[in-house]
């Protein structure tokens, strides 16, 4: 459950490669079976990093302000992507325009503006990544777009993404310079339902299919097959990250297994941990309804059209066992773990919002060959989106709810993504 669902420094113990020692393979308390030519690593609750070597992070920049410069303000980021130089580009939804900063953190331009011309975007623009070349392509799905610019801002045409083609879900950029992204069969009312089978295809500059990726079923998180959004939170979904090749990493959430694939999309490896199902709550759920409403009225949405997302919210039986997974330093695996309503109190359980607090802050890391680590604690109310090199970038949010653009740095990590 992605999309219907981003400061306090910490200090880092020296980072070590993401591969083990012999010494560190025999303190493993897991074990490595062979089904069939591919690997499986079941893992334990506890990970190899000791209290001297466990990973940690410290924030070495933050972009934006609540007052002041226009410049330096956000309304609501919905994705960003970095240059090796270090230049950020941010896609504000709500602003309809990209900004971009130095790796400094200095204001550079604006990039494009609200509208449906050439090099506008409307609100439905949900993700930028880098291009070829001097190119970001920024995904407009309300405009079924995908525009390009140069990085000196300058307009370079846009290709059509078509939502009859299938609804975009999770967009990515491989170091390659393609698209890639994950598209759900469209359902519509009174129509024969598609083939459940959701599909991630990578795309070049000029909107070309270049390779399949993957082929996967479809989540139930949320539907259109009734005529009206329909959402069951928390009901399994596909979840998957990129890694270097271009590579998928990919799992079903209802359980603790991802499996690696190669670039030709064989499977190689299948991680396992275990985790508790634990149960979606009555208190949970009208949680969520009212930070959901809470966050529909904030978007302006009519009382009567309220009414009719508030009938079609309904809830799975259990909580997933992790949110979302990202390819860190030296091919590590990160995985987010969830974080529901009955973990909070206070003011934070009040100001809960589904689109950005059901990512915890806790993040289990694995190295190159799927072992557990450990657990990298990031600062609250920060969500990572990027990896590059040693750095970790992505946007965190104060206690009034206003976005800044966050650097976070893996200390003497020696990196080769």
């Amino acid at each position: 459950m992605r999309k219907l669902m981003s400061l306090l420094p910490v200090v880092l113990a020296p980072f070590v490669a993401a591969g083990c020692s012999d010494r560190d393979a025999a303190q493993w308390a897991g074990n490595v079976t062979d089904s069939a030519g591919i690997t499986i690593v079941a893992n334990p609750d506890v990970g190899l990093w000791t209290d001297t070597d466990r990973w940690q992070v410290e924030q070495v920049l933050s972009i934006g302000t609540a007052e002041g410069d226009p410049d330096y303000q956000f309304g609501q980021v919905a994705a960003l992507t970095v240059l090796d130089d270090g230049r950020i580009y941010v896609l504000d939804t709500q602003g309809q325009h990209v900004k971009a900063f130095s790796p400094a953190g200095e204001f550079l331009m604006t990039i494009g503006g609200p509208g449906n011309g050439p090099g506008e975007l409307a609100r439905g623009a949900s993700a930028i990544v880098r291009g070829p070349g001097d190119t970001l392509l920024v995904v407009d799905s309300q405009n079924q777009r995908v525009n390009r610019y140069l990085t000196d801002g300058t307009t370079a045409g846009s290709f059509r993404l078509s939502i009859t083609d299938g609804i975009p879900l999770r967009m990515a950029g491989s170091r390659q310079g393609l698209l890639v992204g994950q598209f759900r069969p469209l359902a519509l009312p009174n129509q024969p339902a598609p083939d459940s089978m959701d599909v991630v295809v990578s795309r070049n500059a000029v909107g070309e299919i270049v390779d399949t990726l993957f082929t996967f079923r479809s989540g139930a998180s949320f539907s259109f097959a009734s005529g009206r959004p329909e959402f069951k939170l928390f009901s399994s979904e596909p979840i998957w990250a990129l890694r270097p090749g271009p590579r998928i990493m990919f799992g079903v959430n209802s359980e603790y297994r991802i499996g690696t694939y190669a670039a030709d999309g064989t499977l190689e490896r299948i991680i396992t941990k275990p985790f508790t199902r634990d149960l979606v709550s009555e208190a949970d759920q009208q949680t969520l309804i009212n930070a959901m409403e809470r966050v529909w009225k904030q978007f302006g949405v009519p009382p009567q059209q309220l009414a009719v997302l508030k009938d079609g919210i309904g809830f799975a039986e259990f909580y997933p066992a992790y949110f979302q997974t990202l390819s860190g330093p030296n091919e590590s695996i990160w995985v987010q773990q969830l974080q529901t309503p009955a973990s909070l109190s206070g003011q934070a359980l009040e100001d809960y919002n589904p689109q950005t607090d059901l990512g915890s802050p806790n993040w289990d890391v694995f190295d190159s060959d799927g072992r557990f680590l450990g657990v990298v604690r990031m600062p609250n109310r920060f969500q990572p989106l990027q990896f590059l090199d040693d750095r970790i970038y992505g946007i965190g949010r104060d206690e009034l709810d206003v976005q800044y653009v966050i650097v976070m740095r893996i200390n003497g990590a020696v990196a080769t993504d």
